[in-house]
This record gives C-alpha cells, structure tokens and sequence, in this order.
C-alpha cells in the first residue's frame, strides 16, 4: 500500500527523486532540506503567467485543456497535491510529520474558497483575475512567481507562492517542469537540482510503468 501511494501521489512529478532520497539516506547523508516545484500544472501556469501578459484564468484553462490540471482545477490551486508530495518526501528522510502539519497557502482567492459549484467558480474569473493581477503588479522586472514546497529537517513544512528571482534555478523554469533542490550536509549551499517533466499523461504512464516494473521484480 505505501508503495503505490508513492506512486499515485508522487511520480506525477516524472523524475526520480524518491530513489535519490533513498540513496542518500542508506549512505547516511545529512539532508538539510528539500525545496522545489512539486506541481506540473501549477509550474506550467505561474511560468506562463509570470512572463505572459494573459489573464490568469485563461492560462489556467489551458492548462486544463491540455490535461495538466485535475478536471476540477480548484484542487490543484488548494496546495494539497504539493503538501501531500512534500508529506511523502518528509517520510522518506525520517519525520513524522502529519498533513495539519504543513502550511499551506491556498491559491484559490478567499471570497471564493466557499464556493462549490465549478460552473459558479468559473463564473467568478474576473474576480480571480483582479486577484492575481493585483499579485503580478509587485513583482520587479526580475522576479517571477513560483509555488514552492519546502521541508527542513526540524519538521518545518511549508507550501507556498513566492517570488524567485530572475537567473535562479526555480526562475528558469519552462512549460511544466518541476524542479527539486535538496540541500545536505556534505554539499553544503550548492543543492543537487533534479529537473524535469512534471505533468502530462505520458510523462506520468512512464513514471508509474517503471514502478509497476520494480514493484513486480521486488515480488
């Protein structure tokens, strides 16, 4: 069971940090902290919009349509495929931690949090457009937006909108890409960077194929 959870919730992302992690731990090597794009759908959105000059909800309903998001978007924009993704990786390196225990900034605006109906949501996209439109008008000529998740080793777990700075490694991001920095004793500030796809349905078939494939060489 705890192997196909890895599966379903985390190679989304399309790249092996799992294994990486693993590896690490057997060696006995220190990791300080992890950060990174977790989210496809959410890379691919905030790449765009950060550069574009789009409404956001158009760029959100491409994503859509070209199958990045869930078919219901609002459960990407909640965080908690991110939270979920950084729980696992929490895990893997020796906490505990549980869900409740991650901060996790919602992306969907306060004063339509209570809304269930898709339709009604879909309805209200100039208010999300004021909304993020408002969060765009701050950044500098040398920032862009990136929703991140972040884990130290005392248990701190946050997920959340940040600005990145042109020429970092989260502000070079493309399409859908994810991107994870993890950072350890033995390296110091230079974090091991894994990038790669991050959404799609052929990326994610190939990554739960190969899991599939190991699962049934360990049986």
């Amino acid at each position: 069971m705890r192997t196909l959870y890895l599966i379903l919730h985390l190679k989304v992302l399309g790249i092996p940090i799992i294994d990486t992690i693993k590896q690490m731990v057997l060696s006995d090597e220190e990791v300080i902290s992890i950060k990174g794009v977790f989210s496809g759908s959410l890379s691919y959105i905030f790449n765009r919009f950060s550069e574009e000059d789009k409404p956001f909800s158009e760029i959100l309903m491409e994503a859509k349509q070209l199958g990045y998001t869930e078919p219901d978007p609002r459960e990407d924009l909640t965080g908690n495929d991110v939270a979920r993704k950084l729980l696992i990786l929490a895990r893997e390196i020796g906490l505990r931690n549980n869900l409740e225990d991650i901060e996790i900034v919602n992306l969907i605006p306060p004063s339509l949090r209570e809304i269930n109906d898709l339709e009604k949501f879909e309805s209200n996209f100039e208010e999300v457009d004021k909304y993020y439109a408002d969060i765009k008008s701050k950044l500098n000529i040398n920032q862009v937006l990136r929703y991140v998740g972040e884990l130290n080793q005392n248990g701190k777990m946050t997920v959340k909108l940040i600005t990145a700075e042109k020429g970092s490694p989260l502000s070079n991001l493309k399409g859908a890409d994810s991107l994870i920095e993890i950072y350890t004793a033995s390296y110091g500030d230079k974090p091991i960077i894994i990038q790669g796809a991050g959404a799609g349905a052929s990326v994610t078939a190939r990554g739960v194929y190969s899991d599939l494939i190991r699962m049934g060489a360990v049986l």
